[in-house]
């Protein structure tokens, strides 16, 4: 089964099938794909996020792209549709976009305020794991008549594990859509601040694990909130508290506000901003619609 396959079964699991092309406005109509790329300010270094009051030391093997640019990549190049959550997007230097193995790390940030990690050390990862297996799979015949197709989460592809020292949360599900043979790697990373939390969240086939494992991995340590927005700053008598534990933020927060993955159009919403990075596993047909390999241009 070829990447584009795949990416169509893994869409098939969602909203709407979205082609991978650039918009035809007056602006991008006929550019080649390394004059799209070309056309991104890719930024290396020290990057700010000051939406989320947060901060990224990112070494030479990642690029980063400001909201405007993200969401040129997400919506105009990818076709997802309009997203103001998306704050950024990390970029690999390699593979680039248009590769067929290419993948990237959506950035937002939840403002639900300061998420308490008393009940982390209480996880017990693996019932978890089965409630939430059970509630996908209890959910799937709603799906399946609605016309969105089945989900099932197979597994941990990395289990969870939540560092107490830097407030750091990171996992990983392999996910199954349709019943299909190739699998989807949906792998997150949390960091907890003083108002919320920081998502960063790839999507690739699971060939890709040991990839985006190693770039995750490396990510981690370079993502940290800014001085007086860090976990370590939290005013009790002032600050807002979120409704939910750590526990909770492997579900998007669904465990806290409808039931782990209990309600459909909650699923989608939660499932489609993690889900649509998939479409970079179109990067072959990318290559049709712009024809050209891109070599991004960094300052």
């Amino acid at each position: 089964m070829s990447l584009k396959s795949i990416a169509l079964g893994l869409l098939a699991g969602v909203a709407v099938l979205v082609a991978p092309s650039v918009r035809a406005d007056d602006e991008q109509a006929g550019m080649t794909a390394e004059q799209f790329i070309q056309s991104l300010d890719f930024r290396h270094g020290t990057i700010t996020v000051g939406q989320a009051k947060a901060h990224f030391n990112l070494d030479d093997q990642f690029l980063y792209l400001d909201q405007a640019d993200a969401r040129r990549v997400l919506e105009d190049m990818w076709g997802n549709p309009p997203d103001e959550s998306v704050l950024g997007l990390i970029v690999p230097r390699s593979p680039a976009l248009t590769d067929d193995d290419s993948w990237a790390v959506v950035v937002t940030y939840s403002d639900d305020g300061y998420v308490s990690d008393e009940d982390a050390s209480k996880i017990d990862y693996s019932e978890l794991l089965q409630t939430m297996q059970e509630e996908i799979r209890d959910g799937n015949p709603e799906r399946v008549k609605a016309g969105y197709g089945s989900l099932d989460l197979v597994g941990w592809a990395v289990p969870p594990r939540y560092d107490a020292g830097s407030k750091k949360m990171y996992w990983a599900r392999e996910l199954a859509f349709n019943d299909q043979d190739h699998h989807t790697l949906n792998y997150d990373i949390r960091v907890l601040g003083r108002g919320g939390y920081l998502s960063l969240n790839a999507v690739a086939g699971m060939n890709s694990l040991d990839t985006v494992r190693a770039g995750m991995e490396r990510l981690l340590p370079m993502t940290e909130f800014d001085a007086g927005a860090r976990y370590a700053d939290h005013n009790p008598s002032t600050d807002k508290i979120a409704a939910y534990g750590v526990a909770s933020l492997i579900g998007g927060g669904l465990a806290a506000k409808a039931g782990l993955f209990a309600k459909l159009g909650l699923v989608l919403a939660k499932f489609w901003k993690l889900l649509l990075v998939g479409l970079v596993l179109l990067g072959g047909g990318l290559k049709k619609v712009f024809g050209g390999k891109d070599k991004p241009t960094v300052r």
